[in-house]
């Protein structure tokens, strides 16, 4: 992609950040960014350092499914560690990091699918997985994982064909993943200050999510549910009307337009 090169060093060269991505391991192969961020979180890697792939063989998105990262594409993952209570709120910051970030390096409006697939155009363009470690109620670390279609070709996956697309894509040209990175990590930096500061984030991802007001079916579990999403709670919950009119919470699913 017009010599666009990641590294290490050209991503935390004067990056502008506290401590986001101050220490970054640059792989340029690799099977998952989370397995690599998990074993440096277990040995107490700083907070803020940042697991990215050039390319990545065995990705896991939500829900047990795997997630493609060919070369010229990003995958990345962060680690925090965040109080207990910031937990439900990663996801929030992490969805939010990425639609900031979009605009900003590509003015290409981007919409939020609940809980946390970006979406351009109704077609899905960036996934976020959250895998954190706790024990006896207390948060030993959290890890952001983001996964966006950088230079995605969805039409040499057919299985995700009519469901994918790609920033250079939806732009009509390219886009540099180095560019894209940088604003990334400092949209997550400033995102998690507010954060641990006191700053609410729910509002701003409410008013983000193209789910709301639709009529959905979502698979929770063995369970589906159909009904009209109707809004969230604060700890990120779905908050769905069935056809009787009786509300449902749902923690955690997938959600499909009802046709």
């Amino acid at each position: 992609m017009n010599g666009d090169r990641l590294s290490a060093t050209a991503i935390t060269k004067n990056l502008g950040t506290r401590f986001i991505g101050q220490r970054t391991l640059y792989y340029p192969y690799l099977t998952s960014t989370m397995n690599i961020a998990k074993q440096e979180a277990q040995s107490g890697a700083r907070e803020g350092t940042v697991v990215i792939a050039g390319e990545q063989t065995a990705g896991r998105g939500r829900l047990q499914r795997t997630w493609l990262t060919p070369k010229g594409n990003i995958a990345l993952s962060v680690i925090l560690y965040p109080h207990l209570t910031h937990l439900p709120s990663l996801i929030m910051l992490a969805s939010l990091a990425v639609v900031n970030c979009i605009k900003a390096t590509t003015r290409l409006k981007s919409q939020i699918k609940w809980p946390n697939d970006i979406l351009i155009n109704g077609k899905k363009t960036c996934g976020i997985l959250i895998e954190s470690g706790v024990r006896t109620n207390i948060a030993h670390y959290a890890i952001i994982g983001i996964g966006i279609n950088i230079d995605l070709r969805p039409t040499d996956f057919p299985e995700i064909q009519t469901i994918a697309t790609s920033l250079t894509q939806e732009l009509g040209q390219d886009i540099s993943r180095l560019t894209i990175t940088r604003s990334l990590l400092v949209e997550i930096e400033k995102l998690y200050l507010a954060l641990t500061t006191g700053e609410s984030l729910y509002e701003e991802w409410r008013d983000n999510l193209v789910t709301l007001g639709q009529e959905i079916c979502v698979q929770s579990g063995e369970t589906i549910y159909e009904g009209i999403a109707r809004s969230v709670a604060h700890d990120g919950s779905l908050l769905l009307r069935d056809k009787d009119g009786h509300p449902i919470t749902i923690v955690a699913g997938d959600v499909t337009p009802r046709t």
